[in-house]
């Protein structure tokens, strides 16, 4: 193993991370950092809002569809 290679890099030349990548992760966390503190959160999700009451009941049968099939909810989702 080296002792010079950053946390989470792999000794791997195939480009294999395991299960999860790091650098996926790494990635994802960084971009999304940036997209909050470019201050465009709201318009986004003002942007993303159902146009009509068509589409609203379309997001919402979508929604209930997909929760069929969960677990359940995350309890750190309710923890502020």
């Amino acid at each position: 193993m080296q002792q010079d290679r950053k946390d989470g890099e792999q000794d791997r030349k195939d480009g294999v991370e395991g299960e999860g990548s790091y650098t996926g992760s790494k990635d994802y966390n960084e971009r999304t950092e940036k997209f909050v503190k470019s201050g465009k959160v709201e318009k986004a999700a003002h942007d993303a809002e159902p146009k009509s009451e068509e589409e609203k009941h379309a997001m919402q049968k979508a929604e209930r569809i997909g929760k069929q099939r969960a677990k359940g909810e995350d309890p750190a989702l309710r923890k502020k």
